[in-house]
């Protein structure tokens, strides 16, 4: 197994706070190679989330989005506010955004968004047993409508391309694998 690459110097180039720094480091690579303009990005780490109510629906949304061309097919999801865990943000967007809340919650995992160049951390979670509690109490700024598809309705989507942001379409395909995996179990 190789060494990590060593942090040896940054500098703030771009300061957007709280949503985009960008820094440029200088680095060493595991075989002592010095790389002195490595751009780096900093943005909030997220949560999304695939819920699925007690009628096994998906909830998601048909929104608009200023990097994705035309509608897309959105799962819940935001920020990770300061001083809260990542469980903590998604229990909170899916409540927020959609007005539901769940008690069943699997951790799908935490990913580097961009693997060389940083980007924040996406926190992938499924909420099942999904109930509505309340009206949504959303701030996002796109209009969004609620939708509730089918399992095979959402799979169909997702083989569609209808989810256009990635982390949106890795959501809802670790659920759905997650739900097969344990369909195949039983």
């Amino acid at each position: 197994m190789s060494k990590p690459w060593k942090t040896l110097r940054r500098e703030v180039i771009l300061d957007r706070s709280p949503w985009l720094v960008v820094e440029n480091h200088t680095i060493e690579l595991p075989d002592g190679e010095l790389i002195d303009d490595w751009a780096w990005v900093k943005t909030p780490d997220y949560v999304n989330v695939a819920a699925i109510t007690t009628d096994d629906l998906f909830v998601c949304f048909r929104q608009t989005q200023y990097a994705a061309a035309g509608e897309t097919l959105a799962t819940v999801g935001g920020y990770v506010e300061n001083g809260e865990s990542p469980l903590e943000a998604a229990r909170r967007e899916l409540r927020e955004e959609t007005g539901y809340e769940s008690a069943e919650w699997t951790h799908l995992g935490s990913f580097a968004v961009d693997g060389n160049r940083g980007a924040g951390t996406a926190h992938l979670f499924v909420a099942e047993g999904a109930t509505c509690v309340g009206e949504p109490k959303s701030d996002d700024l796109e209009d969004q409508q609620l939708l509730l598809l089918t399992q095979a309705e959402a799979a169909r989507a997702l083989r569609a391309g209808e989810f256009k942001v990635l982390s949106w379409a890795a959501t809802l395909g670790l659920a759905l694998a997650s739900l097969t995996r344990a369909d195949a179990v039983d």
